[in-house]
């Protein structure tokens, strides 16, 4: 992480973000999203094949672009972690990544454990190797990296349980989180309805969600819900909107094209 963090600065000057999940630890498609001219990228972890040396292959494609009107280096790279696991976020950071989500969390404790995890001593407990790994370019760019990461690293915590709900003011307030994300599908399923076809109950379970965390005056984040788009979650106040991944794209995109062939050739 050797340039301010773009999202970081966005959100501090009140500008929404728009985002993409990359999920197929492919450096190519990284590479096309590049050009596209998102705020920021997920590389998903908790629910991609993905491994730690494609998310370096992916930043190397992903800063290899400066679309017109875009950040220099590209969108932010975040990673979603499989879990809260200090281990897990520690060699996440090693490579570079620019920001940390952490799925599943419930309670300020686990909040902070996160926070910990994600930040050098004095104001966590992440290990150091400033010497040798990929975010200090194997240690050409240690002081720089030192005396900015902590300040730089997004953390993001992801609020995806009617638990997580009741405690969003103590997780809000833990020091050193920067955004709340609202997870719709697994805030619905933890509740007990089907994402495919939620009731009012599950809908009015995120409004809930949206409320405190407003509340709370920390930004917050989704992926657009049940038929809304980025400007209907911007619209509701959201700072950080992450719309479809790569793989989603390619998807819509052969289906949008097979669709009226199947339709007029069977």
């Amino acid at each position: 992480m050797l340039r301010p963090n773009p999202v970081k600065a966005r959100l501090r000057d009140g500008k929404k973000c728009l985002g993409l999940w990359l999920v197929s630890n492919n450096a190519l498609a990284a590479e096309m999203v590049a050009q596209a001219g998102f705020d920021f990228v997920i590389i998903d972890h908790e629910h991609g094949p993905g491994d730690l040396m494609g998310v370096i292959g992916q930043q190397h494609a992903l800063r290899a672009y400066a679309p017109d009107g875009g950040p220099p280096g590209g969108p932010a790279v975040f990673l979603r972690v499989p879990w809260n696991d200090p281990v897990y976020i520690k060699r996440a950071l090693d490579t570079g990544v620019e920001g940390i989500m952490v799925p599943y969390v419930e309670t300020a404790e686990e909040a902070r454990a996160a926070v910990a995890a994600c930040k050098y001593p004095p104001a966590g407990n992440r290990g150091c190797a400033i010497g040798a790994i990929h975010a200090t370019g194997f240690g050409f760019e240690r002081k720089t990296y030192w005396d900015t990461v902590n300040d730089e690293v997004t953390v993001i915590i992801q609020i995806e349980t009617a638990r997580a709900i009741d405690n969003i003011p103590e997780i809000a307030a833990v020091e050193g989180i920067d955004v709340l994300f609202i997870g719709p599908t697994d805030l619905t399923v933890s509740s007990g309805y089907s994402p495919n076809d939620p009731p009012q109950e599950a809908l009015d379970q995120i409004a809930r969600a949206e409320e405190a965390i407003k509340a709370a005056g920390i930004a917050m984040a989704t992926v657009p819900y049940y038929g809304r788009g980025p400007q209907d979650m911007f619209d509701r106040g959201y700072a950080m909107a992450v719309q479809n991944s790569e793989l989603s794209l390619i998807r819509n995109g052969g289906l949008a094209m097979t669709g009226p062939h199947r339709k007029a050739n069977g």
